[in-house]
């Protein structure tokens, strides 16, 4: 593919993320801030640009290479000696940024044969420092103790198991449970991991954090916790702050530490004069928790944890507008949008500052108030969906995807939609004979090729084109159609949609419940826990395995304690595929509960990372 080639397809894809309203731009925008993160309003404090100055003068401007081979300066050891000294920890680590931070600490501590436990709503530098690990990875439903134990059992055989959770959560500006945490942490042998980029300056003695305000009984189960220096700090950078034995792991194993160059001496030696005032800004810090509980007040909020308020406005538009009209008052307050948050969640994300001021929490209150919002608590962000609706993914074609999903239509009484039909038999009508009028409703598909190959390939034999957006679309459509709806994918996970996209990144892009079908005979076992790999790797865990067909050996008992899936559901060979049959086995208690974990995880928007 030639430059100008490529320069056409991004054009077209930025066309496609305009006409949705979605672009972005580096344009900066004046008016009151209500959307940095400089909490304490140490980034312009006279203080640090002076020990800015004095680093530079003293180091020069350059961090000039790895501090493995000679870079950075003594600033360096001393930022962290104080950030570890606040912190209550022995040892301390400075990295370029907190992405980088996350990146080199998960990698060093987990690989294969690991398992991570993550919050939903975890920030995207430990989503993908969790996927670049290779360790197994399973997503907790954000702040579910319940779900976090399932996990924990789930991955019991694992040779380590590392919990990850910010202080605050970034979105949602909600507090981690950190004692009960801890508590299941140390009950299953795992090890936790705290990012406290919004929680370190403004909570705690101190303003030493969410752990130290929360002083857990476990506190041997803490791994790590991780310190941002662009946010209450006002610099950039960022600190692991853990064990001596940690540290030195790093220096070892943190790759986006051994082959980055070190902060510059300007940052290492503000970040240490940052930290020193920090500390001792407890009244700073009660004057900025007082602005933004009165603002939670007078918006008829929950009181916030910290200094995050998100304001719900549920559509794109709304949100816009309601950033927009702020604009037009002086008051700079920005909407988060899809893919930040999930559809139907946008809102305004607001941030106070020790810097506001009473008249200008009034001004902001009050434009607001003309707005009639959903407002939820932090914790309960959320919208209702269009429907219960699950994805039937297989490990491979002729697995018995068309079977589980006559099952689930009938057990369910849902609509049942294979988007992509490939070959002459038509799976649709399949289910139809099967599910009966159990299923009341089936959706045609929206692509039909004659040949039996791959989406991809069988498009490109009629010379026509799979449409991604156009999928996305028709799935909105068939939820507004149906209560609950069955949705059954063409072959197996990694099968190409398009030129560049698989059914994976389908998916990954709807963060849709989804149940796995595989074989349950000879070889199963390879291509089941590869598949389960790939889900978790983007963050999906299935809700339920099927085995389906003739058994071999101990494949089942093998899958139930490696495969980490609470749920393994086998459907045996059937001598009769028939409606009969297929409504006795409806019937069974399994499929009912798989259906209340189906409706309960779809009663909510599932939650994206920032």
């Amino acid at each position: 593919m030639g430059s100008g080639d490529l320069d056409r397809e991004l054009e077209a894809e930025l066309a496609r993320w305009r006409e949705q309203g979605r672009e972005r731009t580096l344009e900066p925008r004046g008016g009151v801030d209500f959307t940095s993160n400089d909490y304490l309003g140490l980034a312009r404090d006279p203080r640090l640009v002076d020990a800015a100055k004095r680093a530079i003068e003293r180091f020069g401007v350059g961090g000039r290479a790895s501090r493995l081979l000679g870079g950075g300066c003594e600033l360096d050891a001393l930022a962290e000696a104080a950030c570890a000294d606040w912190l209550g920890a022995p040892a301390a680590l400075l990295f370029p940024s907190g992405y980088q931070a996350n990146l080199g600490l998960i990698g060093a501590l987990v690989g294969r044969g690991d398992a991570i436990i993550s919050d939903e709503l975890a920030h995207a530098s430990l989503i993908d420092a969790a996927r670049l690990s290779r360790a197994q990875v399973l997503i907790q439903r954000h702040v579910d103790l319940a779900d976090l134990e399932r996990c924990l059992r789930a991955c019991s055989g694992a040779r380590r198991r590392l919990v990850l959770t910010e202080g605050v959560f970034s979105m949602d500006g909600d507090l981690a449970p950190l004692e009960a945490i801890s508590e299941l942490c140390a009950r299953h042998e795992a090890s936790l991991l705290v990012d406290e980029a919004h929680s370190v300056g403004l909570l705690g003695p101190s303003g030493a954090g969410a752990w130290q305000l929360a002083r857990p009984r476990h506190a041997a189960v803490l791994a790590a916790r991780l310190v941002t220096g662009g946010k209450a700090l006002g610099v950039c950078g960022a600190f692991v702050v853990g064990s001596r034995a940690l540290r030195e792991l790093l220096l070892h194993r943190a790759r986006s530490f051994v082959f980055s160059t070190a902060p510059t001496p300007a940052v290492a030696g503000a970040l240490a004069a940052a930290i020193g005032i920090a500390r001792e800004a407890d009244a700073t810090r009660a004057q900025l928790l007082g602005l933004v509980r009165e603002l939670a007040r007078r918006l008829d909020l929950p009181r916030p944890a910290a200094a995050i308020v998100p304001l719900l406005a549920g559509s794109e538009l709304a949100a816009r507008n309601l950033e927009r009209e702020l604009a037009e008052r002086g008051l700079d307050a920005r909407c988060v949008r899809p893919p930040t948050v999930p559809e139907g969640t946008s809102r305004l994300r607001i941030v106070v500052h020790a810097f506001n001021t009473p008249a200008q929490i009034e001004a902001l209150a009050s434009a607001l108030d003309p707005h009639t919002l959903a407002r939820p608590g932090p914790s309960q962000l959320a919208v209702p969906r269009r429907s219960s609706t699950v994805f039937v993914a297989g490990t491979d074609t002729g697995v018995g995807k068309t079977l589980v999903s006559a099952l689930l239509a009938r057990a369910g009484a849902a609509a049942y939609w294979k988007p992509v039909q490939t070959g002459g038999e038509s799976d649709t009508a399949e289910v139809e004979r099967l599910a009966g009028e159990r299923s009341p409703l089936r959706i045609p598909p929206l692509y039909e090729f004659a040949a039996a190959a791959s989406p991809h390939w069988a498009a490109e034999l009629e010379g026509r084109a799979i449409d991604f957006e156009r999928l996305r679309a028709g799935l909105t459509q068939a939820q507004e159609r149906a209560s609950r709806l069955v949705i059954e994918l063409a072959g197996g996970l990694l099968v190409p949609l398009d030129e560049r996209r698989t059914q994976l990144d389908w998916l990954q892009a709807e963060r849709t419940p989804t149940v796995l079908v595989a074989r349950a005979g000879l070889g199963t076992l390879n291509h089941t826990l590869l598949s389960l790999e790939a889900l978790r790797a983007r963050g999906i865990e299935p809700l339920a395995l099927f085995l389906v067909g003739e058994a071999f050996g101990n494949n089942a008992q093998t899958l139930q304690r490696m495969s980490g899936v609470a749920s393994i559901i086998v459907v045996s060979r059937l001598d009769e595929v028939s409606a009969s049959r297929i409504e006795e086995l409806s019937r069974s208690a399994e499929l009912a509960d798989l259906w209340s974990a189906v409706d309960d995880s779809c009663r909510t928007m599932p939650r994206q990372p920032r």
